[in-house]
């Protein structure tokens, strides 16, 4: 990721709760600007006459709309939630559940209007607060979810922390590009699609009925493939 651009840093950081009650209506504002007519058309004069506040008010909070956006995605990024173990049954038997919930989960969180989403995709800058957020949400997500993993009795992965960091990305990637697209495929085939990759790979199985190619070495093959041919 780039690095970050300093001058789309909040130009001032509420402490008290009408600061951040104002904070919080300009971003609300903008959310519903930019979603209505684009980010281009989104200035801050207009999301300063939704937010019913003056354009100095508004600019003593952030610079620009630039820092605007980010802040918007900085705010999608920490109300994202991740579903937690203890929240799961991790019975034997129970990992396609557990990781349909986890996929589920990261729908969810984006199941926001598709053109706000689009926008925060692809028009978003680079600011230090946004850095910051990714960076925690990575670090707070692979750690819970390398907890499930181990002490989920079917995962059969030897990486544990490998194995997360993959498992985060994927899914999240693909969601957010499922969500901010224009949907040409039901949410439900790829909340399917995902759910069968992620488990295949968790148990360690090819496909399904195939839960023994996935730990055969090639050494194996060839060994399996010459005593058929003997016979």
């Amino acid at each position: 990721m780039p690095s970050a651009d300093r001058r789309l840093d909040p130009r001032r950081k509420p402490r008290q709760v009408r600061a951040e009650l104002t904070r919080e209506r300009i971003l609300a504002a903008a959310a519903h600007i930019f979603a209505e007519h684009g980010y281009a058309a989104g200035t801050t004069n207009r999301i300063a006459e939704r937010a019913r506040i003056s354009i100095g008010s508004l600019y003593q909070y952030f610079p620009n709309k630039d820092a605007i956006l980010a802040a918007l995605l900085v705010r999608h990024i920490d109300r994202g939630t991740w579903t937690h173990p203890d929240q799961l049954d991790l019975t034997p038997g129970s990992l396609r559940n557990t990781v349909r919930a986890l996929v589920r989960t990261a729908i969810d969180n984006h199941d926001d209007d598709p053109q706000l989403l689009r926008i925060m995709i692809e028009e978003v800058p680079v600011s230090r607060d946004l850095v910051e957020a990714i960076d925690r949400h990575e670090r707070t997500r692979v750690e819970q979810l390398r907890d499930l993993l181990a002490r989920h009795p079917d995962v059969g992965v030897g990486n544990l922390d490998v194995a997360a960091g993959l498992i985060l990305f994927t899914v999240e990637i693909n969601v957010h590009k499922l969500m901010a697209s224009p949907r040409t495929v039901p949410v439900e085939t790829v909340e399917n699609e995902l759910v069968d990759l992620v488990h295949r790979y968790l148990a360690g199985t090819s496909g399904p009925g195939d839960s023994s190619a996935a730990s055969r070495s090639p050494s194996d093959s060839r060994r399996a493939s010459t005593s058929d041919g003997d016979s």
